[in-house]
């Protein structure tokens, strides 16, 4: 229930704290607030939280480095930015720090709560089908772990962001069927908003780089023009 998520909310804007706090505790989460960064850490390493709502430009420590320290917890941890830094230089840099999510300034605060709520929905999923299937995926010289959430390409540790690993992780569940950018985004980001596919786009070819042998003419997540993406057939196994 949504009653039981307990929510960090980092944010230097009291208005705009205040704003979302008001929200989303209207819809059922247990909000606490921290204007600064270093602070933000201490709270991170004093409680154990469901999710992170990040703002980049922080007093302290920056919203950068607070994703970087999340990531690098044994625990996985949800984490939506939320920036007025909109270029998609910054996107693509939070997303490789290894955010859930981006959402610039300004936004909806009704979609805010559509992604929370989707990124719960997914990892609830998520947590689903690694109980029910279990065991690794083994293809295209992957070694794909759900529950270590581990890739290793022949061997060699692949270095992933959470979304990469997701979307990885569904293809190779579904090989040879083919998924729009719009169903990719339903299936694996929980939302489905048109305006967004490039974002499909860019995970796609993040990758392609890390585990194609060469990126501009991948083998594995393959382009159907005109319909998506799906991943190469090869002969899975699953580890028990």
């Amino acid at each position: 229930m949504n009653s039981a998520k307990k929510i960090l909310l980092v944010e230097d804007d009291q208005d705009i704290a205040t704003l979302l706090r008001l929200n989303l505790q209207d819809e059922g989460y247990q909000i606490v607030h921290e204007a600064n960064g270093t602070q933000a850490l201490v709270q991170l390493e004093k409680q154990v939280w469901d999710a992170v709502i990040l703002d980049l430009m922080l007093p302290g420590v920056d919203g950068l480095e607070i994703c970087r320290r999340i990531r690098q917890m044994t625990r996985y941890l949800p984490v939506i930015i939320i920036s007025a830094r909109t270029s998609e230089t910054h996107r693509v840099l939070g997303l490789e720090m290894g955010a859930d999510d981006y959402l610039p300034k300004p936004f909806s605060v009704l979609e805010l709560i559509a992604r929370v709520k989707a990124l719960f929905r997914r990892q609830e999923a998520m947590g689903q089908n690694i109980r029910m299937e279990g065991g690794s995926i083994s293809c295209h010289g992957l070694d794909i772990d759900p529950l270590s959430r581990e890739v290793r390409l022949r061997g060699e540790m692949v270095e992933l962001t959470p979304r990469e690993f997701d979307l990885l992780y569904w293809f190779a569940r579904h090989p040879g069927e083919v998924f729009s950018r719009l169903a990719l985004l339903d299936r694996v980001w929980g939302y489905q908003h048109e305006g967004y596919e490039h974002t499909v786009n860019t995970h796609i070819n993040r990758l392609r780089i890390k585990i194609e042998h060469d990126p501009a003419e991948p083998e594995i997540i393959l382009t159907v023009w005109g319909k998506g993406y799906k991943f190469a057939s090869d002969k899975a196994e699953s580890l028990s």
